[in-house]
């Protein structure tokens, strides 16, 4: 496929570019009135309409007054779940909060209940629609969690979904065993026992059958403690599970700090830090991936993006969708929220959605940005009349064609 007179051709980093921190995050190459070129679900070549050589192509395509962006790479999500709870709804806007929801019954509890007692067919079909929408609206890479199970059981069903998903969509899936997401009801009174049931018994079973890239722990007062996330991150790396740890969501309680020294990929949420926290990430590689729709929803306070930014940290922007606390997968929303809550730029916002959020996946080798040889996911806008106009018109989808590996993508469903 060629893509000819392309407004914009966004995100052309160099291949060996794998994340971006700082005030790296600043710069957003890309070529104006340019072409590229797709060639075995690959990006082959690109370059502006002033040299387009002679090429012998199948399907040319005309994307005349529309930007090329990369597919969205979105980092953090929990799309697997057996219903959603918009019953909580009206208890947040009455003023209810996270954890008064939670210790009423409702929250990960309420959802765990109702995944129980789904089926492996019904929690795909599900997920499949969520999945499809979220590609629609331009996503070409995501990270799927477990964590509503709850149970050996039932976590290993999620993890399963999420496995017939990775075979189905023609997107990269990585998937996380998150079943450290709350303490199930009977085991309340007995943390270390559901521990040594999520290491004695649960990770053999998800090693064994190949089911998980990621470890993550919701590392929070009222849920894991430091010293609990990190007996089942020390556990987990005996099988070879890298840590992705929800962190400081709630409070700045040595998280971040925490995922670090066990070498995390990403510590995420980040909606209470510190100067011991910036300090932290601005040593270390592992990205910081903040959700800025979960602030928006449940009305707690936005991850301080500048202060990460100014730090020298690496900075990741994901969806967090979910059914309690982020019902939307909308990345355009995201990065418009980036810019809007988090003072992002908008050439910063694309990049910690982009390049970085692949990185947050460990895929940047393969998504994220423009590069030959890199994988032929992205998507084309409507006609647009500058870059800052996606995330200026938060609500409205700009995303008119998408393409995957190299194809203009049709809903499988």
């Amino acid at each position: 496929m060629l893509i000819t007179h392309i407004k914009a051709l966004i995100g052309v980093h160099p291949k060996e570019k794998l994340f971006l921190r700082g005030s790296e995050l600043n710069q957003l190459p890309f070529l104006e009135n340019a072409w590229l070129l797709l060639e075995d679900g690959l990006i082959k070549d690109f370059g502006l309409m002033q040299n387009l050589p002679k090429f012998e192509t199948g399907h040319e395509l005309s994307a005349d007054g529309r930007f090329v962006f990369p597919s969205w790479c979105d980092s953090h999500t929990h799309i697997v779940f057996a219903a959603p709870r918009e019953e909580e709804f009206a208890l947040k806007i009455a003023g209810k909060t996270y954890e008064e929801i939670a210790a009423a019954g409702g929250g990960i509890l309420n959802s765990a209940n109702k995944l129980q007692k789904a089926t492996e067919e019904e929690l795909f079909k599900s997920a499949s629609i969520r999945l499809t929408d979220m590609i629609r609206q331009g996503t070409g890479a995501i990270e799927i969690k477990s964590g509503y199970g709850l149970s050996v059981e039932s976590e290993l069903k999620m993890l399963r979904v999420i496995k017939r998903l990775k075979a189905a969509f023609p997107i990269p899936i990585k998937a996380t065993l998150l079943a450290a997401h709350a303490y199930p009801a009977e085991f309340k009174n007995n943390h270390q026992g559901y521990i040594d049931l999520i290491i004695n018994e649960l990770l053999p079973k998800v090693a064994a059958e190949n089911l998980a890239d990621y470890i993550d722990v919701f590392c929070e007062k009222g849920f894991f403690s430091n010293e609990e996330t990190g007996q089942i991150l020390t556990a987990a790396a005996n099988y070879g599970l890298k840590p992705k740890i929800h962190a400081n969501q709630l409070s700045s309680s040595g998280a971040v700090e925490l995922g670090i020294k066990h070498n995390a990929v990403s510590v995420d949420h980040l909606e209470e830090t510190d100067e011991n926290v910036l300090l932290a990430l601005s040593k270390s590689n592992t990205i910081a991936t903040l959700l800025p729709s979960c602030s928006f929803y449940i009305n707690i306070p936005f991850a301080n993006a500048k202060g990460l930014i100014n730090s020298n940290a690496i900075i990741a922007l994901a969806s967090d969708y979910n059914p309690g606390s982020t019902p939307s997968g909308n990345m355009n929303f995201v990065v418009s929220l980036g810019c809007i809550k988090l003072k992002m730029t908008p050439e910063q916002a694309i990049n910690a959605a982009t390049i970085n959020g692949a990185a947050a996946m460990e895929l940047s080798d393969q998504v994220g940005s423009i590069a030959i040889g890199k994988k032929a996911n992205l998507f084309i806008t409507r006609p647009m009349t500058s870059l800052a106009y996606l995330p200026y018109s938060f609500g409205q989808s700009q995303v008119e064609t998408v393409i995957l590996n190299g194809e203009i993508y049709h809903d499988q469903l």
